[in-house]
């Protein structure tokens, strides 16, 4: 499949859904097991045990990350945000009122260091904190009350480059499943034909019988269309019943089948069935897209045979003032955002992330890079006094690699290889990054475009040993699926084409590397190659634009993040194309002007001296200055040409696309009023434009929410809270101090205000505004009425919002 052959990937891919909820896991009755939970940041070790009295611990409801409710403080690491970490226990007291056979508990994410208990006895053990793992209840289950009690351990806090977040702050789910069921993720697809006049799809199904079965076994699949629909069946005997797990293929045939593309997502549903005797005992329920994936060393990418750019960028898992806890409809609005300015890609940096994620990104329209880690055998840096300054600390996974990594690596696969969104699966980030901690003795002499921490150390680990770990895990992903490329993300190329690291992989990401691009193309000509992580320059992208040969790009980042931070104060890396609350920021404007494909016009402005020639993507769309002062408006757009005018009169000159720089730019000096550019086409005629306005003073506050009427099931309200002038201009200089009152059945997860260097309190209803603005995270607690949302602040008109859970 790699190297001189040009392949084509051809699946049918599903997101597992289980009755009568998503986990996941693709068999029995799932819940989620959210509600009721006590959680004591102290570490006890007697917190196992059924009797122990936890009358006193706090009550609250996963998924719940209590590193982001700590106090910021510039004596904890940049790396974190500055954010704790610590030991901490949660317990829940409950029943099983169901007669099933069998119960399991279902875990999607909880950092790190897990250990299970129920009624005492240890269930299991998860280091990794962002692998999804199960565990078998029912040996420890008795009649009445049991306790489950989870321990985390995170007082190695400092064990990543960014923020991670502490607790289970995934959602969990309790699975009640008969005798034999369907085994964990053991629902898998793969198309071995697709075409527009037929699809043939092999559907493996994996049977678990916890003891020997009597009786005739069957299997039953049946595919439905987006509008329910039966259009294609097959079911087939199982013919070993003893005790084990069973495997059983069937071929479903399609005719004329819908595609799964960017943009139109079509979705089937397959429904999965398991009998007993013609009882049906177990059944799931998943989504499937149908779609084709080409790869050329050459031409680089096609989907569904045509050809296009993957533009990408990464993303970590948190957001911002909620941490590690993201509900399902942040997420949403962040891709909606994305998509916006023309994102296709994303890139799951550098772990795993949330299932709902993926569900999204299927659902939506983006290819996915799902990826492993960011640490193999060895610790990288994590920096504590800021980024890249001072002395680093060493903590990480790096201890429980050897013994987890091939089951991490290989349960990512089982648990995402059915999402059509997935495109490439990652073994690993950076992990040759020059002497962090690998070395090779072709540094010496050698540039990269990385800090390379000094030349050849021969004390350091050998490099030579990246290649053979990387076979390693490559075989544990095409043991599971081989319906896509293997791929890792080198920060290191040219000390990586010493090893076997880039032969192990089928697709090879380069990381800040576009130098590299035309010589390793000519050296290698079989190699397929892309950026896996690069800036936001313009050059960055013309590396991409301009060569048929590197199929795509993730910039690095998708939104603002926390963690990887400056010196104190900074909360996080400030590289976003959105920031913390997923707002567009400048440069995610610019983005947009390059790679979307509806007409887009933006101008920011800065002050600048007579002479200076400088061009920022970075410009906030802010027009209040001094009179006459000299300033620099710059516009993006992707229109051929653009002018500007002042209070509609032109006070720039129509010019043309500046294809060296991406920007078109005026000097001129200040004049209060409204200032427009316009995007126009080769004779003249407007295709978009753009306005910004002199503000006044701070006189009201303004909030709009994204709806008024949800469900009351704790679903979120994103209300954008705006400081205004008497004429209702926002005044994006305003740093008025807002609060926060709600009544009714609704509570305030956080305001966001996405200023980096806020350290404040962010888990109080009191913040500043940013820019002008913030956002305020509202969400229902279960119950049905009116929610009235009111922001105050001193001098200002207050503003109300009313939402309606019913």
């Amino acid at each position: 499949m790699r190297n001189k052959l040009t392949y084509t990937l051809l699946c049918l891919l599903v997101c597992l859904i289980c009755i009568p909820a998503k986990a996941q896991v693709s068999f029995g009755k799932a819940g989620k097991f959210n509600e009721g939970w006590l959680f004591n940041l102290k570490d006890d070790s007697l917190s196992l045990q059924t009797d122990y009295d936890d009358s006193k611990w706090r009550k609250l409801d996963l998924p719940h990350d209590w590193s982001i409710e700590g106090q910021a403080s510039p004596t904890l690491a940049s790396c974190t945000g500055y954010l704790p970490g610590g030991i901490g226990w949660y317990r829940k007291h409950f029943q099983i009122t169901d007669d099933a056979p069998r119960h399991y508990i279902y875990f999607e994410g909880a950092y790190n260091r897990s250990e299970v208990y129920l009624n005492g006895h240890l269930l299991g053990k998860r280091p990794n904190g962002y692998i999804s793992f199960m565990y078998d209840m029912t040996p420890y289950l008795k009649e009445g009350e049991n306790v489950l009690a989870v321990r985390i351990d995170h007082s190695r806090y400092a064990d990543s480059r960014w923020y991670t977040g502490s607790g289970i702050y995934r959602d969990v789910w309790m699975i009640a499943a008969p005798e034999t069921h369907f085994a964990q993720w053991g629902v898998g697809w793969q198309a071995t034909s697709l075409t527009d006049k037929r699809a043939v799809i092999a559907v493996n199904m994996e049977v678990e019988k916890h003891s020997d079965v009597s009786g005739k076994l069957e299997v039953k699949a049946m595919l439905y269309d987006a509008e329910g629909k039966l259009v294609a069946q097959q079911h087939e005997k199982i013919k070993d019943g003893k005790k084990g797990i069973s495997i059983q293929n069937v071929n479903l045939k399609l005719s004329k089948p819908h595609r799964w593309n960017l943009d139109a997502p079509y979705l089937y549903t397959l429904k999965t069935g398991l009998y007993q005797n013609g009882t049906k005992i177990d059944e799931s329920e998943t989504r499937v897209g149908l779609r084709t994936l080409q790869f050329d060393p050459n031409k680089g990418f096609a989907l569904n045979g045509e050809w296009m750019k993957v533009k990408g960028v990464c993303l970590h898992h948190d957001a911002g003032v909620l941490g590690a806890v993201v509900p399902e409809e942040v997420w949403k609005r962040r891709l909606q955002n994305l998509k916006a300015i023309g994102v296709n890609a994303i890139r799951m940096s550098h772990n795993p992330q949330a299932p709902v994620l993926y569900d999204l990104c299927d659902e939506m329209g983006f290819l996915v890079m799902d990826e492993a880690s960011d640490e193999w055998e060895f610790p990288k840096r994590k920096w504590v006094q800021g980024w890249n300054v001072g002395e680093p600390s060493f903590d990480g996974s790096f201890d429980f690699f050897e013994e987890w990594i091939e089951r991490d690596v290989t349960d990512m696969v089982r648990r995402d290889r059915n999402h059509p969104c997935i495109f490439l699966w990652s073994i690993g980030n950076e992990v040759d990054y020059p002497n962090d901690p690998y070395s090779h003795p072709i540094l010496d002499g050698t540039t990269i475009n990385q800090p390379m921490f000094g030349g050849y150390k021969p004390d350091a680990p050998d490099a030579m040993r990246i290649g053979k770990i990387a076979k390693r895990l490559a075989a544990c992903v095409r043991k599971i699926d081989t319906s896509r490329p293997v791929t890792g993300a080198l920060a290191g190329v040219v000390m990586s084409n010493q090893t076997e690291y880039p032969e192990a992989v089928d697709v090879v990401g380069y990381n800040y590397t576009e130098n590299r691009y035309d010589e390793d193309h000519a050296t290698y000509p079989d190699r397929i190659i892309y950026g896996s992580e690069t800036g936001v320059g313009f050059d960055a992208w013309l590396a991409v634009r301009d060569k048929d040969f590197i199929f795509g790009q993730f910039i690095w980042t998708g939104t603002d993040y926390l963690g990887e931070a400056g010196r104190w104060p900074s909360r996080g890396l400030y590289t976003g194309l959105l920031d913390f609350g997923s707002f567009p920021k400048p440069r995610g404007h610019f983005r947009a002007s390059l790679w979307c494909e509806h007409p887009v016009t933006y101008i920011g402005t800065y002050p600048i001296k007579e002479g200076q020639d400088w061009l920022s993507q970075d410009a906030w769309d802010i027009w209040n200055y001094e009179p006459e002062q000299l300033i620099r408006v710059v516009c993006y757009t992707n229109a051929p040409q653009a002018r500007l005018l002042l209070d509609g009169k032109e006070i720039g000159k129509m010019k043309p696309y500046d294809d060296k720089s991406g920007i078109i730019y005026w000097d001129i000096p200040y004049q209060a009023g409204e200032l427009k550019a316009e995007g126009c086409d080769t004779n003249g005629n407007v295709l978009s434009n753009y306005s910004i306005t002199s503000s006044g003073r701070p006189y009201a506050i303004r909030a709009s929410a994204d709806c008024d009427t949800f469900s009351p099931d704790k679903t979120i309200a994103h209300i954008t809270v705006e400081v205004v002038d008497e004429k209702g201009t926002v005044v994006k200089l305003g740093d008025n101090n807002i609060t926060c009152h709600i009544e009714g059945p609704a509570k305030l997860l956080g305001l966001e205000n996405s200023d980096n260097s806020d350290m404040g309190d962010y888990t109080d209803n009191r913040q500043r505004v940013y820019h002008g603005r913030l956002l305020a995270y509202i969400q229902t607690t279960g119950e049905k009425g009116e929610i009235r949302v009111k922001f105050t602040s001193p001098l200002l008109k207050d503003t109300e919002v009313t939402l309606h859970a019913e």
